[in-house]
């Protein structure tokens, strides 16, 4: 046994010595780098990150999941950046912006001398090539929403070799907060297939790390499928810390394919890995009991800015071949049985035995921890099965002598909620509201799914009757959220591919998130965005039910850990996080 344990040991350290580690490139003339105001920290080591599930893509043009942002967002950056600790705008690739008169033109002076993570330049060809792209129609980009203004895309031009100028329509509310979160893409990689038509097919998550670069602290270097994907620091990453210290501090990151909570629970507990990302409460609990004696340390920071709600299927399934769905669908458009639905379900039993009570129920799609935009006036009914029971009624519905409810052509109202199989709280709601609908006759079944293929069939085939989801928690400011509430936008859930408002409330709803887009007054800004929160709050094409703390943890050896309201909570500043007894290709 002694000799086997000697034999393991010696060939982790062979392994260990054998690797490859991106040491930070030296400093070159001209090279404008932003300087990081953290704690100086020290090389080496890697973070490891558990997540629920693989990414879908690698292409951040594309990219709708949850893991794959996560994992795009340390292998990109943007021009100005907010930062999520204070909320506030800042400057990133971006080294200073100028606004003239009228609020309609920015002109972006860029940093000097930075380079992508082939080692290939930076510089304003790449960011008009950026823009070209993600406002291109075909490719629908969930960005391309924010980026059309008045109807018309932003105008961008190359102003000088580091020079930008974006033109918008007309004045635009917090603009320089569109320009967070919309990666540079290198020209020099993805022009091509771009004017050949096959940018959709680049960047997939087992393209090789060669094709791949970015300007974020870190770039690809493996991929093992089902298990783990591996990033490397960035060489040529463009910040520094005080001491002119190239960042990241980190060597790698690893991304683990845990399959669900508990699994990332386990193996945080274990000390496999470095930070645990969003958890329920009672693993938060659970967490709690063994936190010093483990050595990590755990945050409740509050209610979040994300809202999960119910969504039943009410998209044009005409050639969809589904003509199974077509009375489920008849019950979903019924706003009277959407508003009884609603009245049935028991949001204070979703935050105590999905949340354990870490959670605040909700009716609208703004949080009560958003104090910005909270409309504090929006209606929030008690829940009451009486008063649902007289809405289906006089909608049509009926009851049998057995308590099934019956639809005004006799039909049983039976149907589906699917939720992801990797959260146990949301697979714990459908498992809460399939009991309220049961107590008006309906008979719902509550199925999981592996997250890939839920939205697959949420976005691509509508194949499903009823889905529990969550959106937001990326920025407090309304304009993110165009792609979910303008009628054409590419995360408009419940009629998806729209080419014009399909009832008169979705457009005077399109009408005030375009007119609240470019007020810059913001007291008059928060009187639209309330009536818009009024109108989706009455005509309910979401069934909003809460929205949970934020509850992460990381390792108590983890330096510059700042975690964060907005997401990515913990990743945010990854390029600064380092281990205090960094091993493994330190230095």
């Amino acid at each position: 046994m002694r000799r086997l344990g000697w034999l393991a040991v010696l060939v982790f350290v062979c392994v260990s010595l054998g690797q490859a580690v991106s040491l930070p490139a030296q400093p070159v003339a001209g090279e404008e780098l932003q300087i990081s105001h953290g704690e100086i920290g020290r090389y080496g080591g890697r973070l490891v990150v558990a997540q629920k599930s693989e990414p879908k893509t690698l292409n951040p043009v594309l990219a709708l999941d949850a893991p794959s942002r996560e994992v795009m967002g340390r292998m990109n950056a943007d021009l100005i950046h907010i930062n999520r600790d204070t909320q506030q705008t800042e400057p990133a690739l971006a080294q200073s912006w100028k606004v003239s008169p009228d609020g309609r033109v920015f002109l972006l002076q860029l940093r000097h001398g930075l380079r992508f993570s082939d080692g290939q330049p930076f510089d304003a060809d790449d960011v008009v090539f950026s823009f070209q792209v993600y406002m291109d129609a075909k490719l629908n980009s969930p960005q391309r929403d924010m980026l059309i203004i008045a109807g018309k895309p932003i105008a961008v031009e190359k102003a000088g070799p580091y020079a930008v100028r974006f033109t918008l329509a007309q004045p635009y509310a917090a603009a320089e907060r569109l320009f967070d979160s919309v990666a540079m893409l290198p020209r020099h990689l993805l022009e091509k297939p771009y004017r050949d038509g096959k940018f959709e097919s680049v960047w997939s998550i087992s393209a090789p790390p060669a094709a791949i670069a970015g300007l974020g602290p870190f770039r690809l270097k493996e991929y093992v499928p089902g298990q783990r994907l591996v990033l490397e620091r960035n060489p040529y990453y463009w910040k520094a810390d005080r001491n002119k210290n190239r960042l990241p501090y980190l060597d790698e990151m690893v991304f683990l394919f845990a399959g669900n909570e508990d699994a990332q629970v386990i193996r945080f507990q274990a000390g496999d890995t470095t930070v645990l990302g969003r958890v329920g409460a009672e693993n938060y609990t659970l967490l709690s009991k063994d936190a010093a004696s483990r050595g990590y340390a755990l945050y409740d920071l509050g209610p979040s800015l994300e809202y999960n709600f119910l969504l039943f299927n009410q998209n044009d399934l005409t050639g969809k071949k589904l003509e199974k769905l077509a009375p489920a669908q008849s019950w979903f458009t019924n706003l009277q049985f959407r508003q009884a639905v609603s009245l049935a379900v028991d949001r204070n039993a979703i935050v105590r035995l999905a949340y354990a009570g870490r959670a605040v129920p909700l009716w609208g799609n703004v949080s009560p921890s958003n104090k910005l935009w909270f409309d504090s006036a929006l209606p929030r009914p008690a829940r009451s099965v009486e008063k649902a029971r007289e809405l289906l009624k006089g909608a049509g519905f009926s009851w049998r002598g057995d308590g099934q409810l019956l639809d005004p052509k006799g039909r049983a109202v039976e149907f589906t909620i699917i939720a992801s199989a990797s959260s146990a709280q949301r697979a714990r709601m459908a498992t809460i509201i399939q009991d309220d609908l049961g107590k008006l006759g309906m008979n719902v079944h509550a199925v999981s799914l592996e997250f890939r293929a839920l939205l697959d069939r949420v976005f691509q085939t509508y194949d499903y009757e009823a889905v529990i989801m969550g959106l937001g928690g990326g920025d407090a400011d309304p304009n993110p959220e165009m792609n979910v509430w303008l009628s054409n936008g590419s995360t408009h859930l419940w009629r998806l591919g729209e080419n014009k408002p399909a009832s008169a409330w979705e457009a005077e709803l399109d009408q005030l998130m375009q007119k609240q887009m470019v007020e810059r007054n913001h007291s008059k800004r928060k009187q639209l965005y309330d009536r818009a929160q009024q109108i989706i709050g009455q005509n309910l094409p979401f069934i909003f039910l809460a929205t949970p703390n934020v509850l992460v943890g990381a390792r108590s050896d983890l330096g510059n850990v700042k975690p964060a309201l907005l997401e990515p909570n913990l990743l945010w500043n990854v390029e600064e996080l380092y281990l205090r007894a960094a091993t493994g290709g330190g230095r």
